[in-house]
């Protein structure tokens, strides 16, 4: 490699040079390209939305949004309904035969472990429920 000091007609040359910048270029591409594929993927969950405003509540009976709740003694209700982790497989199934949207929301205890949740989370996808929502007090109350 050589290096020019200067032409026939003037002084020194002030030129960039350019393969430690492409060297550095390519190093940092390497890299990202290596790390975007170990970023780590969680739970993909959803919020329940609230209402539009000015919007007239459903008529009773006709909410069609499925809460399975469960309580600080890991007892579970499906909506308003009393249920045992035996049974709540195949009642979503039965909830959920005739609808097209398979959607539903789990509201745990505050004081629960995550493991609870997470059963009844299991539970519902084996179910065949498509998305899996998750309540908090913060969103119940429509902040």
């Amino acid at each position: 490699m050589g290096m020019a000091v200067g032409g026939p007609g003037g002084g020194p040359k002030s030129d960039i040079n350019m393969t430690p910048l492409i060297d550095v270029l390519l190093v940092l591409l390497i890299i990202f390209m290596v790390i975007t594929p170990l970023t780590p993927k969680g739970l993909e969950t959803l919020v329940p939305q609230p209402p539009p405003p000015n919007a007239p509540p459903p008529p009773p009976g006709q909410d069609r949004t499925v809460v399975i709740i469960i309580n600080k003694d890991r007892s579970m209700m499906l909506n308003t309904e009393p249920i045992n982790e035996d049974r709540l497989g195949s009642r979503l199934e039965e909830v959920f035969k005739t609808r097209a949207e398979r959607v539903v929301f789990v509201k745990g205890d505050p004081d629960l472990e995550f493991r609870d949740v997470a059963k009844a989370i299991d539970i519902a996808k084996g179910a065949g429920i498509d998305k899996v929502g998750l309540m908090t007090p913060k969103i119940e109350a429509g902040q």
